[in-house]
């Protein structure tokens, strides 16, 4: 397919049969932020909550009636599944999706319910799609490609037809998200025979960057695994028709961390109050890197948000990492002296900062090793910062693009005590969150009882809460119970929590 017949097939597509023109939205936050302009295309506002339905309904309409009496068949565990099944019930044709059985219900239910023959099999997508091409020949069935097919192609084009006419005035640059290159062939197709000074970037996660690497190479090149953070886009490999015309067309292509997804998600909701799925909002965060490697300003940018099918399961994940995505949030590994009053002089070194999350258990009795969290306001405050507390001799790692300690280890800090640590006692705090109040709280708790326990972890409340423990010898429990009244924070002790028991003590 020519460019010239792809446009053709734009204009002619039969999208707006069961698709509606989705707003061009304005981000002001975003737009002050980046210093440009920002514009939201908000396919995540179609009916099936993504873009998927046009290239979708534009294939499946163009069946012959021979075609539409045997019915049609695609693999998806996503949005190509909705799409092709919304289409199928408003043309009156049986679909079948086959879905891996790991599919999450919601899924499962949602193409259940418009109408779908649903067939779960194998763990993975591959084992999926594999199915699915038995089950084309096996029962005489339409394959629907989620990508590679110029209908398809067109179907996802026409948002490029819709952006140039809601634009009014001239983009100089649009951000798409690409997984098998079947939205980035039609808009890239369609801009560059129209506006050819309008730049088009793709963005992809690094995780499933098959089209980076195939357009690097000159050929298409299949991964041995992808990251399947963002699902919607978690191809192995592009289409041969889409990277045909991605060669011809696509300006660049900008790769992102699952950090920077997250906070994209959160840009967004600031600026839409919708939540996008991860691929949703590729396109954001592929534009805030672009322009902080570029340094374009005054500019009028175009982002695709393209769908917002999103696990509820996700958003704590999203939430837990958009601080870090975009560089509020930077975790350290710190060793200090295991010595009373040790604490309390780490947390003077840090200032007046927001404490994101403190995870400490006393190891052993010479050093003690701390894992904090604290937010910051680019990357290179947090590299000053980190050597701020190298000056103070405190030995220190940064954990910020450390997958590890990212997923598992801040939230598997702590441990049993140490034999030597004796007569501990757990006790839960609260106090009014806000600025310098976690160094308040440790200057309040004093020095005489040793900590030989503690975490903190900023929840984006009014209070804070802290697990602490105390070494209290058994002569000194009284007067430590009268000191925690004393203190003017509500506390709770906790010495036979069965967590605790079976965990810390």
């Amino acid at each position: 397919m020519t460019i010239h017949d792809l446009v053709r097939e734009i204009l002619t597509s039969r999208v707006y049969e069961v698709a509606r023109e989705t707003p061009l939205d304005s981000a002001p936050l975003l737009s002050r932020g980046l210093r440009n302009t920002v514009l939201l295309k908000r396919e995540d506002l179609q009916p099936v909550f993504s873009f998927k339905l046009r290239g979708a309904y534009n294939r499946i309409a163009r069946l012959s009636a021979s075609e539409r009496e045997r019915g049609i068949i695609a693999a998806s565990a996503g949005n190509h599944a909705q799409g092709v099944a919304y289409s199928a019930r408003h043309l009156g044709i049986h679909a079948v999706i086959v879905m891996p059985e790991t599919t999450p219900r919601i899924k499962v239910d949602a193409v259940a319910k418009m109408g779908a023959e649903v067939i779960l099999t194998g763990d993975t997508y591959p084992e999926a799609n594999a199915r699915c091409d038995e089950l084309v020949d096996e029962r005489g069935l339409t394959l629907i490609h989620p990508f590679d097919d110029p209908l398809v192609i067109a179907g996802q084009g026409t948002v490029a037809d819709e952006l140039l006419r809601q634009a009014k005035g001239e983009l100089h640059a649009v951000f798409v998200p690409v997984g098998g290159g079947g939205l980035i062939a039609g808009i890239a197709g369609y801009l560059k025979h129209l506006v050819p000074n309008t730049q088009v970037i793709g963005v992809e996660p690094v995780e499933a960057d098959a089209m980076y690497r195939s357009l690097k190479a000159g050929r298409r090149v299949a991964l041995d695994s992808v990251g399947i953070f963002a699902d919607g886009v978690a191809v192995r490999e592009v289409g041969e028709q889409t990277f045909a015309i991605a060669r011809e067309t696509v300006d660049g292509i900008v790769r992102v961390t699952n950090d920077e997804i997250c906070a994209a998600i959160k840009d967004v909701f600031e600026d839409t109050r919708s939540v996008m799925e991860p691929a949703g909002a590729l396109a954001v965060a592929g534009m805030k890197r672009w322009v902080e490697e570029s340094d374009v300003r005054e500019r009028r940018l175009a982002a695709v948000l393209s769908g917002a099918n999103m696990n509820f399961d996700r958003l704590r994940f999203v939430t837990e990492r958009a601080e870090l995505g975009e560089a509020r949030e930077a975790v350290f590994a710190v060793t200090i002296p295991e010595r009373p009053g040790a604490f309390r002089e780490f947390c003077a070194t840090i200032g007046r900062r927001v404490v994101t999350e403190f995870n400490y258990r006393l190891c052993r009795r010479e050093a003690a090793h701390i894992f904090v969290g604290i937010s910051v306001t680019s990357r290179s405050d947090a590299a000053s910062l980190a050597r701020r507390l190298e000056d103070a001799g405190y030995e220190t790692v940064d954990l910020s693009d450390d997958e590890m300690a990212k997923l598992h280890v801040r939230h598997m800090v702590g441990g049993p005590a140490p034999e030597s640590v004796s007569q501990e006692i757990a006790c839960r705090f609260e106090f009014p969150e806000r600025p310098g109040a976690l160094m308040k709280f440790l200057e309040t708790l004093g020095g005489r009882w040793n900590i030989s326990l503690f975490h903190y972890r900023n929840h984006g409340a009014d209070f804070g809460r802290v697990l602490a423990g105390f070494e209290v010898p058994e002569n000194e429990r009284v007067e430590f119970r009268s000191f925690l009244d004393t203190l003017g924070y509500p506390f709770l002790l906790e010495p036979e929590n069965a967590a605790y028991r079976m965990f810390l003590s």
